[in-house]
């Protein structure tokens, strides 16, 4: 028996694969043997019904026995481009009619299909001018007694090709390797096959490839996408070690400095934010560290919650690190904390690249002699030089921009720490239970009371003066806006406007409104300075790049533009509109594209103009661009699903989900006979790994 992971046999040994099949093979990404058979049919022939000629109608499918009566040729006499036309007549004893093969590019088919020999015909008919026709067809010689060959009577897989790869040349390739592997070894225990009534992976293998009938394709399809599932929550779910803390649990309840801080607050939390304040507490007071994601829309109030259970940590006498991508961002946190916190007696430090000298020294003994309650910075958190006396909780903010070294660089400075990431990029339920699996999940959901839905325009050239003369009403209200361009300056190898460009084109645009032109390849120094102008108001807007993408917050801003949006992913639109739209005035995004519009541009646009839910948004985007790109994982091979779908087969993974934490909760050495399937595959092949699995 073989694990089928471990069928490591080139495609080239095989009989009659060649150069050019090899080549074939690997532009469709395919090498080994378990490659080929992980490739999926994309669709499937059923070719076990005779559908005579006479009873066919255009568009349907002949699947029949054929009598060559003729060849004949049109087009212009006396030239090379005339075309064959090959004349056939029903002889299945099923029916009767007639058909014209056209051969477009292939006369030689002349002497290949003989006048008076009878082939085995399948193909899609179209009627034309009257007669009954057939260009993509597949013709083979019937049997010696003149019956249908050996591939009538079956269905018959279809597969991707590239190059010189036909369906038959893979559909025997794939029953070679098949033929050669006795059976397939299993990989799921027999009580989970039972409770959810999968086959074998041997028989679900066999029958997705060539199945007897078409009924039995969703049977075997579901054990193969069970199966993957299954691994990849449970890979996924190992892959964070669990620690204990010697510290006994604590209650999970607000701590006087907590309940201290909400009383002072102007404005009542939502319902979400204390639902999630009370998972994180629960969390923050167990034995175990916390491992928590906190997802939510753009201006949902993430940041005051982690401001909260930041408090609820500096209760015990604690440290706390808060991590976020860029100086700017991290400076406006800084500015948040201490504005909200300082009262109360929390002493907060910025901590960045750009703090040096003298006062980089002070601030790094104050850290490490305990001195410094919240620490707040970017990148420069996980430097060697910086070590704190107790630091137990971490809270990174834009969690998708930090590598998984860097926060295990981080985590590094701390015994057991607990870990918040935080997310406005809504992450779709299917990948929260699988690529996130070994993450507890938050969600804030509802938004501060009093904000109106942002209004969306998708702008054409056409419509261009229009969209100026609207945000020139926006500006007579003392309103602001944004201007977003994807490049810099103009280096003359597009025509994409720049913002440098487009800064002096709108200063003619609107004469006497005070504006400021902000990109990366400006100092940290500029950069702050022109945001708090932008903040105070003696900037009305900004010219700027994606740089504003992330945690600018001005309630005044109204509006905001972004040139090229069909250029932009749709996480990077979504966040970009959330920078207005954080005021009680109504706000406006919009859109501009330009021509030629690809087909998931044209879709990307689309969703933006109907939705403002940043979680729609999230699963249209996985939609368009699938998981692997969602996660930064496209070369990876951890996301390599061959049979389960992320978008469709939610029932499926919250199933296979289920069976792994009862598993691991049980049975996490796999001990127990039944489970010991399990500890098998994760020794002897592993999936979703380059290097096998310590279950030890």
């Amino acid at each position: 028996m073989e694990y089928l992971r471990n069928l490591k046999s080139s495609l080239s040994s095989l009989p009659k694969v060649g150069p050019a099949a090899t080549k074939g093979y690997g532009e469709l990404g395919l090498s080994t043997f378990s490659d080929l058979l992980s490739l999926s049919p994309r669709a499937w022939e059923d070719r076990s019904t005779i559908h005579p000629l006479g009873e066919l109608e255009d568009g349907m499918m002949a699947n029949t026995l054929v009598e060559v009566v003729a060849h004949t040729y049109f087009g212009p006499k006396f030239s090379n481009r005339r075309t064959l036309k090959i004349l056939v007549k029903d002889v299945s004893g099923q029916g009767y009619g007639r058909l014209s093969l056209v051969c477009f590019g292939r006369n030689f088919l002349e002497k290949t299909l003989k006048v008076g020999h009878i082939y085995y015909l399948y193909g899609t008919v179209s009627r034309h001018m009257g007669e009954l026709q057939c260009s993509q067809f597949e013709m083979l010689p019937a049997t010696e007694e003149g019956d249908f060959p050996s591939s009538f009577g079956k269905i018959l897989p279809i597969y991707p090709l590239k190059g010189t790869l036909s369906q038959r040349i893979i559909r025997r390739d794939v029953s070679s390797v098949l033929s050669q592997v006795d059976r397939f070894e299993e990989e799921l225990p027999r009580s989970i096959r039972t409770e959810y009534s999968l086959l074998s992976l041997d028989e679900a293998l066999r029958t997705w490839h060539f199945p007897k009938t078409l009924g039995e394709l969703e049977h075997a399809r579901k054990t193969l996408a069970f199966s993957e599932l299954f691994y990849l929550q449970l890979v996924s779910r190992r892959r964070t070690p669990i620690l204990e803390r010697s510290a006994k649990p604590g209650p999970g309840i607000p701590t006087k400095l907590e309940l201290k801080f909400m009383e002072n607050l102007p404005f009542a939390l939502t319902q979400d934010q204390l639902t999630v304040l009370k998972e994180i507490r629960k969390d923050l007071d167990s034995e175990i560290p916390m491992n928590r994601l906190l997802q939510g829309d753009v201006g949902s109030g993430k940041t005051l919650v982690a401001w909260i259970s930041a408090l609820h940590t500096l209760s015990t006498g604690a440290q706390v690190a808060f991590m976020a991508p860029t100086e700017l961002l991290s400076r406006q946190h800084a500015e948040s904390a201490a504005r909200l916190l300082e009262p109360l007696g929390i002493r907060i430090a910025f901590l960045t690249g750009s703090v040096k000298g003298k006062e980089r020294k002070l601030l790094l003994q104050a850290i490490e002699e305990g001195n410094v309650d919240i620490v707040i910075g970017t990148h420069a958190l996980f430097s060697k030089e910086v070590s704190f006396k107790n630091l137990r909780y971490i809270i990174i903010d834009e969690q998708h921009r930090f590598g998984v070294e860097q926060r295990l660089a981080l985590m590094q400075k701390a015994e057991v720490p607990d870990l918040l990431l935080m997310t406005a990029t809504p992450i779709p339920r299917t990948l929260s239970l699988t690529v996130f699996g070994n993450l507890n999940v938050s969600t804030i959901l509802t938004m501060p009371p009093g904000r109106l839905p942002i209004v969306t325009h998708i702008v054409s050239e056409e419509s261009r003066e229009r969209m100026y003369k609207a945000i020139a009403v926006e500006f007579q209200r003392g309103h602001q806006a944004y201007f977003v361009y994807p490049r810099i300056d103009d280096t003359g190898e597009s025509d994409l406007r720049d913002v440098t460009n487009m800064f002096e084109f709108l200063k003619n645009q609107y004469p006497g409104v005070p504006s400021a032109l902000i990109h990366s390849k400006l100092d940290e120094d500029q950069k702050v300075s022109i945001l708090s102008q932008y903040q105070q108001g003696s900037v009305q807007y900004l010219v700027s790049t994606s740089v504003v993408e992330v945690g600018i917050d001005i309630p005044n801003a109204t509006c905001m533009v972004i040139e090229h949006a069909d250029r932009f992913g749709l996480s990077a639109l979504h966040q970009l509109r959330g920078r207005v739209g954080r005021g009680k005035n109504q706000s406006y995004c919009f859109l501009v594209f330009g021509k030629d519009l690809s087909e998931d541009a044209k879709q990307r646009l689309k969703v933006m103009k109907e939705s403002t839910d940043g979680f729609f948004i999230a699963e249209q985007d996985l939609l368009i661009r699938g998981p692997g790109e969602m996660t930064g994982t496209r070369q990876s091979g951890f996301l390599r699903l061959h049979y389960a779908s992320l978008t469709e087969d939610l029932s499926l993974i919250e199933q296979a989900r289920k069976e792994v934490d009862r598993i691991l909760l049980q049975d996490p050495s796999f001990l127990n006979e039944d489970n010991s399937v399990i500890r098998r595959v994760l020794l002897e092949s592993p999936p979703f790994e380059e290097e096998s699995v310590d279950v030890s």
